[in-house]
């Protein structure tokens, strides 16, 4: 499923405080005229750029620390590769403890487990990023607001996808501000961030969503261009939350690099934050 969305809807859910931060802003007079100055810019952007988003919602299971999702009928699942915490207290957490394990006994499209998974990507038009070269200030201004539209566009997906395309939350009733809080069941973890620190999976992404519809395409590291683009799962189950994977050691390194089907030093660049 490919949605636009023109600027004016995705105001509401602009996330402030991470622009403020950004910035570097701190004095709340400052950041009253910061954020009166950066709305005048997005009302002149209006109608001129947009915001995008793709997902799709695919039948899953978890195999231990992989996600394994499905199209269609075929039972020749695509895989996910996760990592589980190995520090701190437990319990020790990893993404696939939120998808009801394969029955052993029986085939996915059988098991009375299967549950559903969803995989996103959004971005804002790439000329936010490169048509006000000839400006500085206006350029960082832009390109900080298209960051946050990017972001916006997210949780205004991710809204739709609960309480219509997927439908698990269909009652649900927050403002914006609860959301923004992630007061809702579910959780959407970016890939890139704490509990999928591995940027090289946007190419399984890619495959399965064809990112360039919304305008994305991939460097050799898997970071998206335009930068102000974000990926990543959606899980609804109700206790799923974030977590921070921390550091992993080096018998998960060479587990994941087998579950990737990657050489171990290409997982160690992918990974080196963690290790």
């Amino acid at each position: 499923m490919n949605l636009t969305y023109d600027i004016p809807e995705l105001v509401p859910y602009i996330n402030w405080p991470y622009f403020f931060y950004a910035w570097q802003v701190k004095d709340e007079a400052e950041k009253a005229r910061l954020r009166q100055e950066a709305e005048d810019t997005l009302g002149q952007l209006e109608g001129k750029y947009h915001a995008y988003a793709i997902f799709e919602l695919f039948d899953a299971n978890a195999d231990g620390d992989d996600i394994i999702i499905y199209r269609g009928k075929s039972l020749e699942g695509k895989r996910i590769p996760c990592l589980r915490q190995q520090q701190g207290n437990p319990p020790y957490l990893c993404l696939a403890d939120f998808i009801s394990p394969m029955s052993k006994s029986l085939t996915p499209h059988h098991s009375p487990l299967t549950t559903q998974l969803g995989l996103f990507a959004t971005s804002a038009d790439i000329g936010l990023e490169t048509d006000f070269d000839s400006d500085p200030y206006q350029k960082m201004m832009t390109q900080l607001l298209a960051d946050r539209l990017a972001e916006a566009a997210a949780e205004r997906m991710h809204e739709q996808v609960r309480k219509e395309y997927w439908g698990y939350a269909k009652d649900e009733r927050l403002s914006i501000p609860d959301m923004l809080i992630e007061k809702f069941q579910g959780i959407r973890p970016a890939v890139g961030y704490p509990s999928l620190p591995d940027t090289s999976l946007n190419f399984v992404l890619d495959q399965l969503l064809d990112m360039k519809q919304i305008g994305i395409r991939l460097t050799e590291s898997g970071a998206m261009k335009p930068h102000a683009s974000v990926s990543g799962l959606m899980f609804s189950h109700p206790k799923a939350r974030y977590f921070n994977l921390g550091k992993i050691g080096e018998d998960q390194l060479l587990d994941y690099a087998r579950r990737r089907g990657l050489p171990v030093e290409v997982c160690r660049k992918f990974l080196a934050a963690n290790l």
